[in-house]
């Protein structure tokens, strides 16, 4: 048996990086193996599935119709939602009076059946809906925050935790961080604090305030990282 495959993706970007569209391909290329189908074509749409007239708005699907009646084969997809998450819309395909193969389900003897799923497929969309709004207005009526509120108090929040860091710490993390140059520079310049700063600046290593090092700010550095005594 010949047929025609057809995957889909519902956004620009997923189309740009292959995403989901690869995992589609190896669905219908590992059932049609199983089942002895040869793949005569392959019709890649990106476009969304909503709305019963998705058909007009869907030019790879309505060639891909054309295909597999001039093949008298039937469509390959590898799930249900690839064609549509309307179940009006699946309705309609039925009319077109060619065979859909979806992989996951396997082959139906009676179309009816697909319209079946899709009707069940829709249901349960709503119902999660339901709960889901029904959720969010419990969490909501509790007082917690929601959304770009709650990224809002917990930027405030980390922001007011950075803030009440002292001066000490920060400048403490950031001595940390230049103990090896500090180390260095000493060594090279036999203990020197001035030597040490010549050092640094010359190599352009910035000093905790962004400037120049001098003997005095070395000596702060190298004391509060225990380099040299008290």
């Amino acid at each position: 048996m010949n047929a025609i495959a057809y995957v889909r993706v519902s956004t620009s970007d997923q189309g740009r990086s292959g995403l989901g569209l690869e995992a589609q391909r190896q669905a219908i290329v590992a059932f049609a193996s199983r089942e002895g189908i040869t793949v005569a074509g392959w019709h890649t749409e990106v476009e969304t599935g909503k709305g019963s007239n998705a058909l007009d708005r869907r030019p790879q699907l309505a060639a891909a119709l054309k295909a597999a009646r001039k093949l008298k084969g039937p469509v390959l997809v590898s799930k249900l939602d690839r064609l549509s998450r309307d179940v009006h819309f699946i309705s309609g395909l039925m009319a077109h009076r060619v065979e859909f193969i979806v992989t996951e389900l396997g082959r139906q003897d009676d179309p009816f059946v697909l319209h079946m799923y899709a009707a069940l497929a829709e249901k349960e969309r709503q119902l999660i809906a339901d709960r889901t709004r029904a959720g969010l207005a419990i969490t909501k009526a509790r007082g917690t925050l929601l959304g770009m509120a709650a990224r809002t108090v917990q930027q405030r929040a980390s922001a007011a935790q950075r803030a009440g860091e002292s001066a000490a710490e920060r400048a403490k993390r950031f001595a940390e961080k230049q103990l090896p140059y500090i180390k260095w520079a000493l060594e090279e310049s036999g203990g020197s604090l001035k030597g040490a700063a010549a050092l640094l600046n010359k190599k352009e290593i910035p000093s905790t305030h962004g400037k120049e090092w001098a003997g005095r700010s070395i000596g702060i550095v190298a004391r509060r990282l225990g380099l040299l005594a008290a």
